[in-house]
């Protein structure tokens, strides 16, 4: 089995930068969701809806944005914005720092999903251009480097370790449900704590090309799957069958250069992901690129058609699954290191 793509959304639901090689840290792969944007509705009566955090769930229009590396190579990420057939709007672009100087701006308390952090609001230039785009107010903010928030539930690697192991406990995973198996680097992982990005539920998202092909089998003949859409950080290919991967419970990645027999270092060790969870699937999936709505086509139905016999998960059993949340494995700061497309992977 083999790392075949790797993805970051430097801006949270908006469309992903490919990469060739990047270093994997417990908090994910670097610059990974340090962004996000909210829908500024002043005039609500309740300060709780003054700022709509914005997702390609409600917000289609998001995947009308495109991320590059800028050609320069110089710290920066460019935003593309791609108007729909017949918009009056014109394509546009916008440069973004991966590590802005924040000593200017104004910091926020940001809540998702119940777990809070500080962060940036990015000013009047760049939450004009995104308010420009969208046709209504947008405040873009930045986690600055440093803040994380905490993984809530149980999901995170001391949560499973804690309930995988107690005798006869039992849990809401799938993973602690279905099997029976925790791996040894789970066990005694109770004290270290977890944090992420703005990323929905932990620091990597890990889905198989075999997967894939199963999902476009389900669709009109010579249509495929956009695998982006389902917006992981790691694809492999390899697996045995499709949807192998449920019942996974870590895989590790080795270097190729260290797989040919090369001395091993610091940065070409083999690095490990716990996966601890299926990631549950929405209506983002539907999602069109090309004019920024939830398609009414064919390839506008893959939840739908994944609700036939992917509703796999007991704890949320109205809602299909494809993929696995991740956690780098191993202790300490140092743990981690550079991987690269085509690496040899291997699962527990």
């Amino acid at each position: 089995m083999s790392l075949q793509q790797l993805y970051i959304h430097p801006v949270k639901s908006l469309r992903p930068i490919s990469l060739s090689s990047a270093i994997l840290t417990p908090t994910g792969i670097p610059h990974d969701r340090r962004y996000m944007l909210f829908k500024h509705n002043p005039s609500a009566s309740d300060p709780a809806n003054q700022l709509q955090r914005m997702t390609v769930t409600y917000f289609a229009e998001l995947g009308l944005f495109t991320q590059s590396l800028s050609e320069a190579d110089n710290g920066k990420f460019t935003v593309t914005y791609n108007p729909p057939p017949g918009a009056e709007r014109k394509k546009t672009q916008l440069g973004l720092e991966f590590d802005p100087d924040v000593q200017a701006l104004q910091e926020m308390e940001v809540d998702l999903h119940g777990s809070k952090t500080r962060a940036m609001d990015m000013g009047r230039e760049v939450n004009g251009w995104f308010s420009d785009c969208f046709g209504w107010d947008v405040i873009c903010v930045y986690m600055p480097k440093g803040s994380t928030r905490q993984v809530l539930g149980n999901l995170a690697p001391k949560a499973v370790a804690a309930d995988g192991t107690k005798e006869g406990g039992s849990s809401n995973s799938w993973f602690s449900t279905l099997t029976a198996y925790v791996p040894e680097s789970l066990k005694g992982k109770e004290e270290e704590e977890e944090g992420i990005t703005f990323a929905d539920c932990a620091p990597y998202l890990v889905v198989t090309e075999e997967s894939v092909r199963d999902v476009s089998s389900r669709l009109p003949d010579g249509a495929e799957m956009d695998v982006t859409k389902f917006r992981p950080n790691i694809v492999l290919e390899g697996a045995g069958e499709a949807y192998e991967e449920d019942f996974w419970g870590a895989i590790s990645i080795l270097p190729s250069h260290a797989a040919n027999g090369d001395r091993m270092d610091e940065e070409s060790s083999e690095v490990e992901i716990l996966l601890t969870q299926n990631c549950i699937r929405c209506q983002s999936l539907n999602i069109d690129y090309t004019n920024g709505t939830y398609a009414n086509t064919e390839e506008g139905a893959v939840l739908k058609k994944l609700m036939r016999d992917r509703r796999v998960d007991q704890a949320k059993k109205y809602s299909p699954v494809f993929g696995r949340y991740g956690f780098l494995g191993g202790k300490g700061e140092g743990r981690g290191g550079m991987v690269r497309v085509g690496d040899e992977t291997g699962r527990v």
